[in-house]
């Protein structure tokens, strides 16, 4: 009876792997990766990017397809966010510069709620920023936190051993406490991705030097204060930075809007999301993702 029931088994599992090896070679066919759509007419293109910043795939790819096309003349970008990983921010950041420099095309970004951090970094990259009067801004400055386990491994008879070919190969590990050594080395480098956040606010702001080093210790502040200090251009909403996008580029006060389709996600993503839908997320997981990343973002979501 055992033996059956393992066959079945067995045969269940085959035929579920051959389903999904079916259905992908079908998506492939019908769900090409690409789904680019060609822009006939004169237009702004339209981006936004909402929440905390893991990857900017949201931004990076349409940016990517649509930037260069001649009929896009300029880029709106909604932006929401209390930051993220440095590694992303810094990379939409680059691209936006890229469009401004290389392209020589206009970028507005508007944000109605909140430009902080690694927000405020990428924000940083536009040839002018709106804001709301009540919008959080600000919160410039770097972050890196880790997790000291060893009393919870001590209690479970646990005893984690490592073998490195460096003193500082295993930093920051959550096994032990952190060495003063390793505390220097980490110190330092949240002070080097700081100043290169300084300095690409310098570069493009066009603010005092001293009012940058004032405000760069973290601290929130309001959209009001941004443009009172020259963080941001002006008050105003979404459509006051469309206005603005449209004159820019010759458009008119109410330009074409470009928003680029959102690709459709492939067999083994739909199971991928159907999966995680079934799991409660675990913010204590969440966090444990980016402990030990440099981080740009707002406090509170990471505490």
């Amino acid at each position: 009876m055992s033996f059956l029931k393992n066959f079945v088994t067995i045969c269940a599992a085959i035929f579920f792997i051959f389903l999904l090896m079916s259905l992908g070679a079908m998506s492939s066919q019908f769900n090409p990766t690409s789904t680019f759509n060609k822009v006939s007419k004169s237009s702004i293109l339209n981006l936004e990017l909402e929440g905390v910043i893991m990857d900017g795939k949201s931004v990076l790819e349409p940016i990517r397809d649509y930037a260069a096309e001649e009929n896009i003349k300029g880029v709106l970008l909604q932006l929401n966010s209390p930051g993220g990983v440095v590694g992303p921010s810094q990379e939409i950041y680059a691209e936006l510069m890229r469009i401004k420099n290389e392209l020589k095309k206009p970028v507005v970004v508007v944000s109605s709620s909140m430009a902080a951090s690694g927000g405020y970094y990428i924000a940083s990259a536009g040839s002018k920023v709106v804001t709301n009067p009540g919008t959080l801004m600000g919160s410039i400055g770097v972050i890196m936190q880790f997790a000291d386990l060893s009393e919870l491994y001590s209690w479970a008879k646990i005893k984690p051993q490592s073998i490195t070919s460096g003193a500082l190969k295993d930093a920051g590990s959550e096994s032990r406490p952190m060495t003063e050594e390793e505390r220097v080395y980490f110190k330092e480098m949240i002070d080097e991705v700081q100043s290169q956040f300084i300095r690409d606010i310098l570069a493009n702001r066009k603010i005092a030097e001293h009012i940058v080093e004032k405000y760069t210790d973290g601290r929130i502040f309001t959209g009001e204060t941004a443009v009172e200090l020259g963080f941001a251009d002006q008050i105003g909403t979404y459509s006051d930075a469309k206005k603005m996008i449209g004159e820019m580029t010759g458009l008119g006060d109410d330009p074409e809007m470009f928003t680029p389709p959102k690709k459709r996600p492939d067999i083994y993503e739909v199971i991928g999301e159907m999966k995680s839908g079934l799991v409660k997320v675990n913010p204590f997981e969440q966090r444990l993702k980016l402990l030990g990343k440099p981080l740009a973002i707002m406090p509170g979501y990471i505490d």
